[in-house]
C-alpha cells in the first residue's frame, strides 16, 4: 500500500481544511470575514495547489511502477517453459510495456544493442538495460526536483504564517494605560491564532508529505529493481567474453591444423602411389617391348626410366612441401600456446578489475549512506 500514500495525504488535507473552517465558525454560521480566516484560507489554498501537483506526479510514478512489475512477471512467465534467453523475442518487440516513457526508453535500448552487434546479431560488448531504464527515469517521472522541496516549503509557510500573525497582532496593539491595553487584547489574540494555526498545520503537512513521498519512491525503487533483475537474468543479451573469443580462436587454429595435417597425409600418399605406379608401368612396358623388339626400343626404355626419375624428384619435392607444412603446424601450436598465456593474463586482469569494482561499489555505498543521512 506504499504507492497509495497520496490518498492519505489528500484525506489529511481535507480534514485539516475543514477543521480550520470550523474553528473560524464557517459551519456554525458565526463566520465573519476577518484576517485570521483570509490568511488561513490563502495558505491552505497554496498548500492545496502544491499537493495537487505532487499527487499527479505520484500517480504517474505509480503507473510506471505498475508497468515495470507487470513486465517483470511477464518475463518470468515466458522464461519458465523453455528456460532459454528471451532476447531473440525482445530484440524487435514493439511496445512491451504499457507505458509510453518505458516503451521509448526500451526502443532506444534496442537500437543501442543493434548498433553494437556483430553480423550474427550478438552484441560485441555488454549492453545493460540500466543505462536506459533506471532511477533517473523514476526521478523525472516522480518530479523529484519538485517534491523534494515540498516538505521545506510546508515548514517555511508555517514559519511565515507565524511571523505574519504576530506582526498583525502587534500592529493593532496600542495604548498607554490598562484600559486602552485591555481593548487591544482581542486583535493581539487574533494575530496569535494565525501564528499558531499556520505553524501547526505547516509542520504537520511537512511530516505527512515527507512520509508519503519517501514511501512512494521506495515502492518505485523496489519495482524497478525487480524488473532489472528479471531482465538481466532472462532477457539481456550476453556479450562474448574475452575467454570465449580466445576459445573460438583456438578452436579455429586447431581446425586449421587438422586440415593441414590431412593435406600433408594426402600428398604423401599420392606421391608414393605415383612412384609405385610409374615404376610398375615402366617394368611391364620394358618387359613387353624386350620380348618383341629388344634392340629397337632400348632407347625408349631408358627414356621411360628417366621419366621415372623425374617422378621421383617430384615425390621429393612433395616431401619437402610436407616438411614445410609440418613447420607451419608447429608455428600454429606456438601461436596457440601464446594465446593461452594471453588468456591467463586476461584472467588475472579480470580478477584485479573485479576487486577494483568491489572497492568502488563499497565507496559508492558509503556515499549513498552519507547522502541518506544528510537528507534525513
Amino acid at each position: 500500500m506504499r504507492n497509495k500514500g497520496f490518498i492519505l495525504l489528500l484525506l489529511v488535507y481535507i480534514l485539516t481544511f475543514g477543521l480550520i473552517l470550523d474553528i473560524n465558525g464557517v459551519f456554525s454560521g458565526d463566520a465573519a470575514v476577518n484576517t485570521n480566516l483570509i490568511i488561513n484560507v490563502t495558505f491552505l489554498g497554496i498548500i492545496g495547489i502544491l499537493f495537487i501537483i505532487s499527487i499527479f506526479s505520484f500517480i504517474r510514478l505509480n503507473l510506471l511502477g505498475a508497468a515495470l512489475i507487470k513486465a517483470a512477471k511477464e518475463i518470468e512467465r515466458q522464461f519458465e517453459p523453455d528456460r532459454k534467453n528471451l532476447w531473440p523475442d525482445y530484440r524487435k518487440k514493439q511496445e512491451p510495456f504499457g507505458n509510453a516513457r518505458l516503451n521509448g526508453s526500451f526502443a532506444r535500448y534496442q537500437k543501442h544493442v543493434a548498433i553494437h552487434a556483430d553480423k550474427k546479431g550478438n552484441p560485441a560488448r555488454e549492453c545493460p538495460v540500466e543505462d536506459y531504464i533506471n532511477e533517473e527515469m523514476l526521478h523525472q517521472t516522480g518530479m523529484t526536483w519538485f517534491n523534494s522541496n515540498i516538505s521545506g516549503a510546508m515548514t517555511g509557510l508555517g514559519i511565515l504564517g507565524t511571523f505574519l500573525g504576530l506582526s498583525l497582532g502587534l500592529s493593532s496593539f496600542s495604548g498607554n494605560d490598562i484600559f486602552t491595553i485591555s481593548e487591544n487584547v482581542a486583535p493581539l489574540l487574533d494575530g496569535m491564532k494565525v501564528a499558531f494555526h499556520t505553524s501547526v498545520y505547516g509542520i504537520f503537512f511537512s511530516l505527512i508529505f515527507s512520509f508519503v513521498y519517501k514511501s512512494t519512491m521506495a515502492d518505485a525503487y523496489d519495482k524497478l529493481a525487480a524488473f532489472q533483475y528479471a531482465f538481466h537474468e532472462y532477457v539481456q543479451p550476453r556479450a562474448a567474453t574475452g575467454e570465449e573469443r580466445l576459445a573460438s580462436m583456438l578452436l579455429y587454429q586447431s581446425n586449421m591444423a587438422n586440415s593441414l595435417r590431412k593435406i600433408q597425409e594426402l600428398l604423401q600418399g599420392n606421391a608414393k602411389t605415383q612412384i609405385e605406379g610409374v615404376d610398375k608401368i615402366v617394368r611391364q612396358f620394358m618387359t613387353q617391348m624386350s620380348e618383341t623388339m629388344e634392340t629397337d626400343f632400348g632407347k625408349l626404355g631408358r627414356a621411360l626410366e628417366r621419366s621415372g626419375e623425374t617422378q621421383s624428384a617430384c615425390a621429393e619435392n612433395f616431401l619437402q612441401m610436407t616438411g614445410s607444412m609440418q613447420k607451419m603446424l608447429e608455428s600454429c601450436n606456438v601461436f596457440r600456446d601464446s594465446l593461452e598465456a594471453s588468456m591467463e593474463k586476461q584472467k588475472k586482469l579480470e580478477e584485479r578489475l573485479s576487486d577494483t569494482c568491489e572497492q568502488i561499489g563499497n565507496e559508492l555505498y558509503a556515499l549513498y549512506q552519507t547522502r541518506d543521512m544528510y537528507e534525513e
